[in-house]
């Protein structure tokens, strides 16, 4: 276990490593497919500061590691929720279809304080979903469902809220939240923009998924699409008299909106049952290009996010733990694999470059980081809904071009999208985009044609 006093030895060895390594020259490339030689600096971290001692551990779920590595990897999880439904992992995940419930837990009591809106129940509904990796896996997500009766046409509508989670504990989603009330690790975020509330004022059911999955690998798309689209899968089967022939819709920000996104663009290959039953999608502050931010966010105030993501994705594709040098291994079995969104931003100040952490001198350069961005790339999908694409203007992490050739590109795919530039940079685009993306999810789900704002298309005719 990482006291205090360790963990602050090792960040200070951190930055000390930043400020020298900043100082180094850069070594030459090594040949083309072949991750660079470490340079003088990264060894002598490697000399300097000795391994991790962790205990010896399996390899994950379909996946074949040395001991050293399965080590590693199971101690750059999360520590436990300590709550079954969240920690236990089903033995007998193989023998179940995607979004076959394993269990569920009614958690009205703790649910209703947060969800302000009297509610009839909230359910906590655990499902059988599939990893990056292609293995099974499990998820969760909470149903909430108001008190007031539906009184519009056919089934109760469900609002998919795809919260921004952003974080590497377990007790930071939100279906802790909602199963266990107030607690130390509790986010504003989960109640802010008010979009459950709002929700549920407007009679509808309200799906809150844990999209980081069991290994919470938070901003890896293909595990946040494939929870996303079995917990709509659960809720149908969970209570099919009510919401067999529903419409959903998900929304989301940010990290919510990798989920909301990938929900939309895995759907035709994952979920093709579900086309038409997903209605619309509404995404802003979006990350499209994980290759180009990752080299925007390296070394500058952005730095503490790029790590953390890092090694939440390390849990889904634990060959990412090879290029780890001692000091990155430290550091990502130290209590920050349990921190929440709101540490990701303050973790980046002092502005560490990735290389500190790695054992090669060109980490974003590596066979491994090449073939993670490659798997993160869903441009080329086709998405299964309508979109409502909205960005901060004057975005200083995100650029607002990824959105507009998303726009573009849907546009040209024959998928009808509407596009919004709104005011301020990420935190203020999220609370100025939030009315009219909320607007549009509205007329999603009472059933309203979606608007296609799309240039037209030149015509090709011969005169």
């Amino acid at each position: 276990m990482w006291g205090p006093s360790r963990s602050l030895r090792a960040i200070t060895v951190g930055l000390l490593a930043a400020c020298l390594l900043l100082t180094q020259q850069g070594p030459a490339g090594a040949d083309e497919g072949e991750p660079a030689s470490p340079n003088g600096f990264q060894d002598w971290i490697d000399r300097t500061v000795p391994p991790p001692l962790l205990p010896q551990a399996p390899s994950p779920p379909g996946a074949e590691l040395t001991p050293e590595l399965s080590a590693l990897w199971r101690g750059v999880l999360s520590p436990p929720a300590n709550d079954p439904i969240f920690d236990t992992w089903p033995a007998d995940l193989d023998g179940r279809d995607p979004g076959d419930i394993i269990q569920w837990r009614d958690v009205t009591a703790t649910a209703a304080p947060l969800s302000v809106v009297p509610i009839r129940r909230a359910l906590l509904v655990k499902f059988r979903t599939t990893a990056a990796s292609g293995v099974p896996s499990f998820g969760t997500a909470t149903l909430v469902i108001p008190a007031a009766e539906w009184t519009g046409g056919g089934d109760r509508p469900v609002l998919i809220n795809a919260l921004p989670i952003n974080s590497l504990g377990l007790r930071c989603t939100p279906g802790y939240a909602m199963a266990h009330g107030l607690h130390s690790k509790f986010s504003a975020g989960d109640l802010f923009p008010p979009t459950t509330w709002w929700g549920l004022s407007r009679g509808y059911a309200v799906l809150i998924p844990d999209h980081e999955g069991p290994w919470m690998s938070y901003a890896e798309p293909t595990v946040a699409g494939h929870v996303v689209l079995d917990a709509v899968r659960a809720t149908r089967a969970v209570a099919p008299d009510e919401f067999g022939d529903s419409r959903f819709a998900v929304g989301g920000y940010s990290g919510g909106a990798i989920a909301a996104y990938a929900t939309t663009m895995l759907l035709h290959e994952y979920a093709p049952e579900l086309a038409g039953v997903l209605v619309g999608a509404a995404v802003g502050g979006l990350v499209t290009d994980y290759r180009a931010i990752a080299h925007a966010f390296n070394g500058n105030m952005a730095s503490g996010i790029l790590l953390v993501v890092a090694a939440a994705m390390a849990r889904e594709h634990p060959d990412i733990l090879r290029y780890m040098n001692h000091l990155g291994q430290w550091l990502a079995t130290s209590p920050i694999k349990d921190t929440c969104g709101d540490s990701n931003g303050p973790l980046g100040v002092t502005g560490i470059p990735i290389e500190v952490a790695a054992n090669t001198a060109d980490p974003l350069g590596s066979d491994i980081a090449d073939r993670i961005f490659r798997q993160s790339d869903l441009r080329d999908r086709t998405s299964g809904a309508p979109l409502y694409i909205y960005h901060g203007a004057h975005d200083i992490w995100i650029p607002a071009q990824q959105s507009q050739a998303l726009y573009r590109e849907q546009c040209a795919r024959g998928i009808p999208a509407v596009s919004r530039q709104v005011p301020g940079e990420h935190v203020i685009g999220l609370l100025a985009g939030f009315p009219g993306a909320i607007d549009w999810l509205d007329q999603r789900l009472r059933g309203e044609p979606a608007p296609d704002e799309c240039p037209a298309v030149p015509s090709t005719g011969h005169s």
